[in-house]
């Protein structure tokens, strides 16, 4: 089961952090990633970070945004700094039984719930 927390609504130009709580199994095999789904559009993804903490970012958020994780609390984490109003959304996590994220939703094995990130102008 995954669990994000941390959203919220914020002035552009702002910054959140999400979390993503894994319980259940053993977090460390897998990867995670980030997707977000804005009303009316499709789930795109946001980035991914490997079992060994190597990242990926879309382009509409690189430079911006930085994924980590504590395989030691099961949890991963979406910095997301200098947020614009199109940055808003529903944020999902995911976790895959593989080495490596992808940038493809299903390929992902578990999601979490999502938690609303609003930016206002």
């Amino acid at each position: 089961q995954l669990v994000e927390s941390g959203g919220g609504l914020v002035q552009a130009g702002g910054s959140l952090r999400l979390s993503c709580a894994a319980s259940g199994r053993s977090f460390s095999p897998y990867a995670m990633g980030w997707f977000r789904q804005a009303p009316g559009k499709e789930r795109e993804f946001v980035g991914a970070i490997t079992r060994n903490g190597v990242t990926v970012f879309a382009d509409s958020v690189k430079g911006r945004f930085t994924i980590s994780r504590d395989n030691a609390k099961n949890t991963a984490y979406l910095q997301m700094n200098s947020l614009k109003p199109e940055d808003t959304a529903v944020y999902y996590c995911a976790a895959r039984i593989a080495s490596f994220g992808s940038t493809s939703s299903n390929r992902y094995d578990y999601w979490g719930q999502g938690t609303q990130v609003t930016v206002s102008s």
